[in-house]
Formats: structure tokens, C-alpha cells, sequence
């Protein structure tokens, strides 16, 4: 503290940065959504120039289910969390750590969205201590040619900070280290106190000042939103659980994406769809996506894009990459690539030859290729194996896509310990890296395949608040949905969304037709903690043999991956 005498400088008014304290904070949880999803670990680092004060971190019992693909980010298991205190426990204990300190947190939204939700929760007034998010502050700061990505990964390796781990305590540490640097890059521009960094983050357009009031009349409630330009044309295309709330963000400093604020430039107008909730929301962006295909959008603007592995109708059939599925087709992949990597795989598994000839079902006498001088392939084009002797690599194909077995993948599975027996750890990695992504594949084709076999399935989540969400779904697409509120007897809702439902014709294919991505967005939502079956056609039910046995392999693998990813950034 400067002498009772002494001036103050210039870049000493206000609050210096110096002499700010920073409560940096992470969280983990078992979903994205601060209203039906629960916080799992807390880790907070508190710092004051530069120098540690405390630290707190703690496991929290979510008092739900964790989802498998939350624990494979995380390495937060059921088991880790079974005798940790509860979110009663350990909020007060974080709120008294925190005090009046300045919140930091990378991407900032989403930590203090769900620290907001378990305030209102409890009873507890919500913080008001002043929140900087250190993605906004590396967007103001830094170029593109700095970093072409603003994650915390991307950053902790621009800065050579700690290695984040999607550990709440790790993470905090490396946002701490991000945040530091940050500052001493904003000190070069003459930001010295907590006042003029307050000042120096905001960044609205003229153009997103003007056009504030497009957000005026919109409902709050869950919807789809359409930016439309000066012909009427759409422009963008977006979802919110509050559409006047989402949208007002875009006319704020908060919007500091420069594709989006150009597309804001151009709007002259937002049309709402208000829908019963984020599930309806999601299936139409999805619809609207493929109809409209808006310029300002980067992803899902052909919902129906996917590529299929197929056995050729031939005497020695071999696996083709296709667009168009038919019964019988693996699938869906997200790129050709990650296909026609599938097809190798399976080849080399199973047996199935890789060349693309038509073989006579008798008398070939073409020439073996190298692949069967290698003793991967048994040459049928020369004549060398029956279609008798052939047909067994075919079954092998055709159980694992039905689900009834899975030998390819148990021979995968062997060629990989066979590798790691021989010490071949660098053809062993790759060879786990690719069975993995087979399994995921086969095990999500197999999921979606049995979600759109089904004539009609009726599924209800909680709202939170004593209410029931519903979706009616048939062949896998989203036909009714709605919601009975606290007091509303539920089901003659049910009965009544059934019978507005839309009707739904099968098609061909796994998918029945259906777009794989909305068929995938289905079967999130009723995976979510907490979803009920109402009815189904009949049950539904994944075949016994599927892929769906190897996920505890899966995850194992995945965290093998992931260790030897962090070592090697060691």
C-alpha cells in the first residue's frame, strides 16, 4: 500500500490488478445443463500478484447416475463420488473460500451458470462478485495467427502452462497460469487495474448496438431461432432454452465470434419457433438446417449425410462405402475416411478380400496381388478358396452387424496383445486407437438401429419442478412432443400427443430412413439420468452379442489414450 503521502500514478487508479484477489475455479458435471444436470468436483486456486493463497478442491456426490461418456472425459466414476459429501455440504464451504474475490473460470458461462442453478437451489443469494472469463479475455487479446483455437488445452500450450486433465483442480491450476499470461499481455496495452480490464473486454459493434431491439417480442421460452437478412433469406440458425435471453446475447459484447457479428450486420429480422423443450428444439434446427442450409452455420446442414459399410451381392462379397444404406449395412460413419478405416479393419479381421474385381463364383484365374503373397488374403481371383471356403469370413461380417457375435473384433482384440506381447507398442497403439474406433462405431450404429426399429416408443423426463417432459418417437424420428406442468395429470397428455403425433413411414436401411444425427439426438435424450420408458411398441432392447459388450474396453482404452497423450505433451 502506497504511503499516506505519496500521489498515486496513473495506472495505479482503481484497483491494481497487483493487489486484486482471483478465486480461478473449475468444475465438473455430469452434463451441460445447469438446470437437470449436478456438479461432480469443485477445485478452486486463489491467487493475489502472482502468489498461491489457498486452494480447494473436493469430489461432490452428484446424487445421480454419471453418464459413460462423462466418466470417460473425466475419470470420475460412480464408485469415486459414492462416499463424497453432497453438493449441501460443499457449496457453503466453496462460497466461504471464494468470498468477495474476483471469479475466473474458462468459459466462464457454463461454470458460473451451474454455481447460479445450485445457489437458487439452496437458498443462497447468488454471487456477486465480478466474473472474468479467461475465453473472452484470449478472444480480445489474441490473433488468430496466436492460436487458431481458444480451448484450454490450445492455450496452456501457447503459454506452456500445466497440462489441464478435465480434473477440476488441474484445470483450475491451468487457467490460472492462462490468466497470468493474459494479464501481462493486457499490461502492455496500458490495462493495469480490475476497472479499466472491466472496460477493456467489451467489444460491441455499432451494428450490434443498433439492432438490439430484433430481441424485443420474442418469448422466454424453449425454441429455434432464425436470423433472416434483407430478401428474407435465413441466415443463421440457432436453439436456446430462453429465446429472448439467447438472442439479446448476440447484440452484446459477449458475441465476439466476427463471422457472427457480421452475419448480425446483415440481419434484418429474428423469427422464433417456440417448442416444449430443448429435445423438439433440437430436432427442428436440425430439420431447419437441412431446409434452409444458412451460410452463417458451420455444422448439420445435411442431416442425412453419412457413409454406410455394405457386403457386395457377389459370389465373394467384399464391404463397399456407400451413401445410401440398405438393410444389412454398418453404419452410420462420420466421414468417408473414418469408413473406409472401418473396412480395412474388418478386412484384415476377418478375412474378406480388399480388391474391387468381380470373381467368378468357379474358374478364376486371375493374378494373387501383394496382399496375398503377405498372407492376408487367401486369393479366391486366383482360384485359390471356394466360395464354401470363403462364406465363413462373410458370416463373421454379417453377425457383427446383426449383433449376434463379435469375432472380428475379438480378432482385433488378439492381434493387439499379440503386438504388445512382441513390444511392438507404436503398431499396438495404432491398432488399439483404430479397434476403438471401430467399437464406437459398431456399438453407436447397432443403438441408433434399435431406437429407429421401433414402431413408436413414448419416453417422460422430470422438468425439476414436479412437471413431466414428454417424446413421442417413431422409427426413430421425433413425432409429438409436450410437457404436463406440476398438477397436470400426466397422461392424458400422453394420450393426446400420440394421437396428434406425425405418422411415420418406415424406410429402408438400419435407420429405417431416419436422419442419423436426429436419430442420435433422440437417443441422448432418453439416455439422460433420469428418463422413464412410458410405453414402447414392443421392448426395446439392443441384441445380446452387440458392441455394446465391449464398452468397459472402450473406456479403458480411451483413458490408455488419453495418459499416453498427456505424457507426451510432458
Amino acid at each position: 500500500m502506497p504511503a499516506r503521502n505519496s500521489q498515486l500514478s496513473f495506472d495505479e487508479l482503481g484497483t491494481p490488478l497487483r493487489e486484486t484477489t482471483f478465486v480461478v475455479f473449475d468444475l465438473e458435471t455430469t452434463g451441460g445443463s445447469a438446470e437437470s444436470d449436478a456438479i461432480t468436483e469443485i477445485g478452486a486456486v486463489k491467487v493475489r500478484g502472482g502468489e498461491l493463497l489457498g486452494e480447494f478442491t473436493t469430489l461432490v456426490d452428484p446424487q445421480r447416475g454419471i453418464p459413460p461418456e462423462v466418466v470417460r472425459l473425466t475419470g470420475i466414476t460412480q464408485a469415486m463420488v459414492h462416499d463424497a459429501p453432497t453438493l449441501d455440504t460443499v457449496l457453503p464451504a466453496f462460497l466461504e473460500f471464494a468470498g468477495d474475490a474476483v471469479l475466473v473460470a474458462h468459459n466462464a458461462g457454463f461454470d458460473t451458470g451451474f454455481l447460479r442453478a445450485a445457489c437458487q437451489q439452496r437458498g443462497y443469494p447468488r454471487p456477486r462478485s465480478t466474473v472474468l472469463c479467461t475465453v473472452r479475455l484470449a478472444r480480445r487479446v489474441l490473433s488468430k495467427q496466436d492460436t487458431p483455437s481458444c480451448r484450454l488445452s490450445a492455450l496452456a500450450t501457447l503459454f506452456n502452462a500445466r497440462v489441464p486433465t478435465h480434473r477440476a483442480l488441474d484445470d483450475a491450476r491451468a487457467t490460472v497460469d492462462v490468466l497470468h499470461a493474459l494479464l501481462e499481455r493486457v499490461g502492455a496495452v496500458g490495462v493495469h487495474s480490475l476497472e479499466e480490464l472491466v472496460d477493456y473486454l467489451p467489444e460491441r459493434t455499432p451494428q450490434q448496438r443498433r439492432k438490439r431491439t430484433l430481441a424485443k417480442g420474442l418469448p422466454e421460452e424453449p425454441g429455434v431461432y432464425l436470423f433472416r437478412g434483407p430478401n428474407n433469406e435465413v441466415l443463421y440458425i440457432g436453439t436456446a432454452n430462453n429465446l429472448r435471453r439467447r438472442v439479446r446475447q448476440y447484440f452484446t459484447a459477449s458475441e465476439t465470434r466476427p463471422r457472427l457479428r457480421e452475419m448480425v450486420a446483415l440481419a434484418t429480422d429474428v423469427h422464433a419457433v417456440p417448442c416444449a423443450h430443448s429435445l423438439e428444439a433440437e430436432v427442428r434446427e436440425l430439420r431447419l438446417l437441412a431446409a434452409h442450409r444458412p451460410p452463417y452455420n458451420r455444422r448439420s446442414k445435411n442431416p442425412n449425410r453419412a457413409w454406410w459399410l455394405v457386403l457386395t451381392e457377389e459370389a465373394f462379397p467384399r464391404l463397399s462405402v456407400v451413401k445410401v444404406p440398405r438393410d444389412g449395412a454398418l453404419g452410420p460413419f462420420r466421414s468417408q475416411r473414418a469408413a473406409h478405416l472401418a473396412a480395412e479393419a474388418l478386412q484384415g479381421a476377418s478375412g474378406l478380400r480388399a480388391c474391387t474385381q468381380r470373381i467368378p463364383a468357379v474358374g478364376a484365374a486371375g493374378r494373387p496381388c501383394a496382399l496375398a503373397e503377405l498372407d492376408r488374403c487367401a486369393a479366391p481371383c486366383a482360384g485359390r478358396q471356394s466360395v464354401a471356403e470363403y462364406a465363413p469370413a462373410v458370416q463373421a461380417i454379417t453377425e457383427l452387424i446383426t449383433g449376434t457375435a463379435a469375432s472380428p473384433l475379438e480378432a482385433l482384440a488378439a492381434q493387439l496383445d499379440q503386438l504388445s506381447t512382441e513390444q511392438r507398442y507404436e503398431q499396438a497403439a495404432l491398432r488399439r486407437d483404430g479397434l476403438a474406433a471401430l467399437v464406437r462405431a459398431v456399438d453407436r450404429g447397432q443403438r441408433l438401429a434399435a431406437l429407429a426399429a421401433l414402431p413408436e416408443l413414448v419416453a417422460a423426463q422430470s422438468d425439476g419442478a414436479g412437471g413431466w417432459r414428454f417424446a413421442i418417437a417413431r422409427y426413430g424420428r421425433l413425432a409429438s412432443a409436450g410437457v404436463a406442468e406440476r398438477g397436470v395429470a400426466p397422461m392424458p397428455v400422453v394420450d393426446a400427443l400420440t394421437a396428434a403425433a406425425e405418422t411415420v413411414l418406415p424406410g429402408p436401411g438400419p435407420l429405417r430412413g431416419a436422419p442419423p444425427e436426429e436419430v442420435g439426438v433422440l437417443s441422448r435424450w432418453l439416455a439422460k439420468p433420469g428418463t422413464r420408458l412410458v410405453r414402447s411398441s414392443w421392448p426395446w432392447a439392443e441384441p445380446a452379442g452387440a458392441a455394446g459388450r465391449w464398452r468397459g474396453w472402450l473406456a479403458t482404452a480411451t483413458e490408455a489414450r488419453d495418459r499416453a497423450m498427456v505424457l507426451a505433451r510432458d
